[in-house]
């Protein structure tokens, strides 16, 4: 399968993206972008704070419900279900909607967001997992080179993104990295080495990043009962511990 480079680094083309249309599964997992994310809020009781990402926080929006309620009010949210970080066949993309929240309303200097997931997630589970991110029994915990050198290439936007971000106004991010997946309807399991991989190099990118950037790390916190039967999203109790370790980081913030 031929693959051409966007934005640093190489994807598949678009055909082949195209099939994670026909997945039923993925779809119902991921959602259906706008339709299967928590409502976008433009217009907040606290403006300064945006939020963006995939449907780790989009899918309930359980995880800003819990931050709404601690901060006595609410954020803008432009999250969204299935969003990768550039590009992809669900749009908007994470820079789509920093784009977005720009537009309406450029003066928010904090931003809460993750990342990064679904460009690893979406090709593994709709398209036979083209990079090998998957660790088989057989290679004995060691992530494959191509994995590691699809996240590199990752690791170039969200260092791009981030640094934009800055040059746009913004001051702050907090960053959510991702919690080992388990095994359920959405075959995602196999992935702790390509999980484990992915925050060293998102906690670099946010590390050296020109914006204030602070990395949350959810591994340690997040078990198999805190994550859905789907294997990916987290149950309430999963939202709720996600929502305490970004406290910590954006309530000196505010």
């Amino acid at each position: 399968m031929k693959a051409f480079q966007v934005s640093g680094r190489a994807r598949l083309p678009r055909w082949a993206q195209a099939l994670v249309i026909t997945t039923p599964m993925l779809l119902v997992g991921c959602g259906l972008g706008q339709l299967m994310s928590a409502p976008r809020i433009t217009n907040a009781d606290n403006n300064d704070v945006v939020f963006l990402g995939d449907s780790i926080f989009a899918l309930s929006g359980e995880i800003q419900t819990a931050l709404h309620a601690k901060a006595g009010g609410t954020f803008r949210n432009y999250t969204t279900s299935g969003a990768e970080i550039e590009g992809g066949v669900i749009t908007p993309s994470v820079r789509g909607q920093f784009d977005l929240a720009e537009t309406d309303n450029p003066n928010s200097h904090i931003v809460v967001m993750d990342g990064g997931g679904n460009d690893i997630l979406i090709p593994t589970i709709a398209l036979a997992d083209p990079y090998n991110c998957k660790t088989q029994w057989y290679e004995f915990g060691r992530l494959s080179q191509s994995c590691k050198d699809y996240i590199d290439d990752i690791y170039v936007e969200v260092a791009d993104l981030l640094n934009d971000m800055s040059t746009s106004g913004v001051t702050d991010v907090v960053y959510l990295g991702y919690y080992r997946t388990k095994f359920g309807l959405l075959n995602a399991s196999d992935l702790d080495q390509a999980v484990d991989y992915g925050d060293q190099i998102l906690g670099n990118a946010c590390a050296n990043a020109v914006v204030d950037c602070d990395f949350v790390d959810p591994r340690s916190a997040i078990t198999n009962a805190d994550i859905k039967a789907d294997g990916v999203h987290p149950t309430t109790s999963g939202s709720n511990k996600i929502a305490n370790l970004i406290w910590s980081k954006l309530e000196p913030r505010l």
